[in-house]
């Protein structure tokens, strides 16, 4: 988001940021253990629920009701997965890990691999020279101009939000995140195996018990939803109007923190939801800082303060921000392309 050029905070060092928010990249264990409980017990009574509906065969429509709470909830098990993946969630790495493939599983997303894609999103947001792993397909408007018609379909059906958060969606958990990450090595591959035989151990179990009808009637809809309402949020993180993006040279990690990752103002419940990713720009300062701290940080830490927040309404418009034109240094959207690229 766009910072105060005349704020004095913008001159601070990397270091001098990372210091100031040490104090809150210490794990409490009784928040985190309370999360648990406030997250998993209400995912898991809505399951029961779910079930029940099905196969008292009620109305599908109070199955689909359901799921949009379970949708929710399954966003917030991503987000405890999120801070496993960057360690921050337990003090002890062990218990990251546990608690990263059981999360892992429910979320249909294998750990290990995850974390590594996730670690080179981090490295690399925000950098033209480097796009490609653990973020959203964007093209620059010259890349799109010069590439084949096929791509430029396939660059358009993929940008479309019906696709890229309906479908597109479902298919990156279902499907996607069955095969390791380009690049992978042997421990992410062979967590992309273990979570593939836990998910398979899962629907066994479930096709022995409740039947794999009320499965998939139970669990699709959940992760449809979940899985497209996470896709939506990490988009409006980093693709917004005059959002971050240079060329390699000219990237600046505390620069693509504080201008290239949203503070995306959320209600209470949805923040609590998302479990305050919306603060994202603290979140790429200093990675490691628990969801549960980044609300105090940010009330607490002046320089935070300087970073504009982004509205609801702002997120539906940067939707149609597909391209970025490195001319204007900014998004924009396939429609402006014929005003800006007259005849080219």
């Amino acid at each position: 988001m766009s910072v105060d050029p005349s704020a004095a905070e913008p001159t601070m060092t990397k270091a001098a940021w990372y210091q100031s928010t040490s104090a809150y990249a210490q794990p409490s264990l009784g928040k985190s253990l309370w999360q648990l409980v406030n997250t998993f017990v209400p995912y898991l009574l809505l399951w029961g629920l779910m079930i029940f509906t099905v196969q008292r065969d009620y109305p599908y429509w109070m199955t689909l009701l359901l799921a949009l709470p379970s949708g929710g909830l399954l966003i917030r098990i991503f987000i405890l997965f999120h801070d496993c993946c960057h360690g921050s969630f337990f003090a002890s790495h062990r218990a990251n890990t546990i608690l990263g493939y059981v999360t892992g599983v429910l979320t249909f997303t294998p750990f290990e691999n995850w974390r590594l894609a996730h670690n080179r999103h981090h490295a690399t947001a925000g950098d033209l020279d480097r796009r490609g792993v653990g973020d959203i397909w964007t093209m620059t408007t010259d890349e799109y101009l010069a590439a084949p018609l096929r791509q430029r379909f396939a660059y358009r059906v993929y940008r479309n939000p019906f696709i890229l958060f309906g479908p597109g969606a479902a298919l990156l958990f279902l499907v996607m995140h069955r095969f390791p990450t380009r690049g992978a090595g042997p421990r992410e591959r062979r967590g992309v195996l273990r979570t593939n035989l836990a998910l398979l151990a899962v629907a066994v179990l479930a096709i022995c018990t409740i039947g794999w009808k009320t499965y998939l009637l139970v669990q699709l809809p959940i992760i449809v939803i979940g899985g497209g309402l996470g896709v939506w949020l990490f988009y409006v993180q980093h693709q917004f109007e005059n959002a971050y993006w240079v060329r390699h040279e000219s990237w600046d990690p505390l620069t693509v923190a504080l201008e290239g990752s949203s503070y995306f103002k959320l209600p209470k419940i949805f923040q609590w939801l998302t479990g305050n990713i919306g603060l994202h720009h603290i979140h790429h300062v200093r990675p490691n800082i628990p969801n549960y701290n980044l609300q105090q940080c940010q009330n607490e830490v002046p320089a935070f303060q300087i970073v504009k927040a982004m509205t609801f309404v702002a997120s539906l418009r940067s939707l149609q921000l597909s391209l970025f034109d490195e001319k204007l240094g900014r998004p924009v959207s396939f429609r402006s392309l014929a005003a800006l690229y007259v005849g080219k």
